[in-house]
């Protein structure tokens, strides 16, 4: 996760940009944080939405798909696994995605930030020194990442926004599109 940040500050230096809001979902929600932690004089607003780093739990399934030696035998065979549902469920139903399916670089990036315990960087004992005004937004349904971290994660970021939509899971800007939308523009203007 080092490595995105200082991409963050490199692409927002080469861009010129003093000040800036900053949005990340999931892990990217984890690397905004660090971020805002690492250079809060940038960061205009911080929003995080569903976003790791907040607490220790995560799905049975990523903790397996992030193990070493999980990744090497069976991980290139989950991805062939869910590609083959992917195309049985088109065959059989409507066209369907995976609203977020799993690639060879998010399994990578998940062999560094997991253990079959959980999340290996969980920055809870540094958010009451986030000075940003950060919004949370989190599905109440959400089975990657729970939603108990948003509730924790506000009680103890000072400047804290909180919104959980009902019958969302982990992609709530994917199935709640207008409130979503609407909810980012209140919040940033």
């Amino acid at each position: 996760m080092p490595e995105f940040v200082a991409f963050i500050e490199d692409f927002s230096q080469t861009l010129g940009l003093e000040r800036f809001h900053l949005i990340g979902h999931s892990i990217g929600g984890g690397i905004a944080l660090q971020y805002a932690l690492k250079f809060p004089q940038k960061v205009e607003g911080l929003v995080l939405v569903s976003s790791w780093c907040l607490g220790i739990e995560a799905a049975l399934w990523v903790r397996l798909l992030s193990h070493p030696a999980l990744c090497r035998s069976l991980g290139k065979a989950a991805i062939a696994v869910l590609k083959a549902v992917q195309w049985l469920a088109c065959q059989f139903y409507a066209p369907f995605r995976f609203a977020n399916p799993v690639t060879p670089v998010k399994i990578d990036l998940g062999k560094t930030m997991m253990t079959l315990k959980g999340q290996t960087t969980v920055l809870q004992n540094e958010l009451p020194g986030l000075v940003v005004p950060t919004l949370l937004v989190w599905g109440a349904g959400d089975r990657i990442v729970p939603a108990h971290h948003a509730y924790a994660a506000a009680e103890l970021i000072p400047d804290c926004q909180l919104h959980i939509f009902e019958g969302c899971g982990h992609s709530v800007y994917r199935q709640k599109v207008g409130d979503f939308s609407q909810l980012l523009i209140d919040f940033l203007d």
